[in-house]
């Protein structure tokens, strides 16, 4: 088992704590480096956590538990339109980010107005690549209770966020909502907001859990970070990608950024315990950018194929 933690320290030195993640048998998910501060998003063993705290503490750097880190979450709003901006959903995306969080904002094209709103099967399939989805609503109950159908038939964990204090059992298809988070001509950087994007943290991190411990009765071939560090020791043209996360960390698989039409056959070709990844996951076309979508199967699979 491994425990996401988020590095947050100097660039200085910062070579020691890469080696030390790999000597423990870890995986850096994600990395980015802001002017002077480096800031890592990995998985390391969970024996090994005092580990790296200690060694964090040896070079003034900070570790925290990332729970989020290791899935990916769509932020979903009916429009993402020039009326509607300030949005409630960039504030969330921002703050999830801070929890480890790889996340993707998605505008549906026909949402603006209860009357019009809508949402394509495309769409729908583009959302369902992800681990959980946050749909961002308004401020008013009718209108949330109404957009219901935009998410009833989503096949992922759905969250819904909108002003009013709605209950759950009114809102078909959603799995939880959590108030406080509608949409204002500001930023959320109050009191109250602050406490409702805190509340969806902990939301999300329930789901997630939830999410983890279901897997578990029947969980993937191989852990989905495992298959990220050998498509990167096996596919140069992953170090020429400069998108953020070249590779995303799901909680069943992986998104490759790279083109499917000209890379899948590399990526179905990567050997993982002398195995094709071909042979223990299902590799597709991804509805974002073309990118290569790999989900790996479950154990459950190799009985039913026997």
């Amino acid at each position: 088992m491994y425990e996401t933690l988020t590095y947050t320290g100097g660039v200085h030195k910062s070579e020691e704590v890469k080696e030390l993640i790999e000597d423990l048998g870890g995986f850096i998910l994600q990395e980015n480096i802001l002017q002077m501060e480096l800031v890592l998003n990995l998985a390391i063993p969970l024996e090994d956590v005092d580990i790296i705290k200690n060694k964090a503490k040896e070079l003034l750097a900070k570790v925290t538990v990332a729970p989020m880190a290791g899935s990916e979450i769509a932020i979903v709003s009916p429009t993402l339109a020039r009326h509607h901006l300030p949005h409630a959903a960039c504030d969330i995306s921002e703050y999830l980010r801070e929890f480890g969080a790889k996340d993707n904002m998605i505008g549906l094209a026909r949402g603006d107005g209860k009357g019009t709103s809508g949402i394509t099967e495309e769409e729908k399939s583009l959302i369902e690549e992800h681990d959980v989805a946050v749909f961002a609503l308004g401020s008013f109950k009718n209108c949330i209770q109404e957009k219901s159908f935009l998410y009833d038939d989503i096949n992922v964990p759905v969250i819904v966020t909108g002003a009013p204090e709605i209950p759950i059992e009114e809102l078909p298809g959603a799995d939880a909502y959590v108030g406080g988070l509608g949409r204002i001509p500001r930023r959320l950087k109050r009191g109250p907001d602050i406490r409702a994007l805190n509340d969806l943290v902990d939301t999300i991190e329930i789901i997630l859990n939830n999410k983890k411990r279901e897997m578990a009765l029947d969980p993937p071939l191989v852990p989905s970070i495992v298959v990220k560090n050998a498509i990167e020791n096996q596919v140069p043209a992953i170090e020429e990608v400069i998108s953020p996360a070249p590779i995303t960390v799901q909680l069943d698989g992986v998104r490759v950024k790279l083109n499917y039409d000209k890379y899948h056959e590399l990526i179905e070709n990567v050997v993982i315990e002398g195995k094709k990844l071909s042979d223990l996951a299902e590799i597709k076309k991804s509805f974002m950018y073309d990118y290569i979508l790999v989900k790996i199967h479950t154990e459950s699979s190799i009985i039913d194929d026997s």
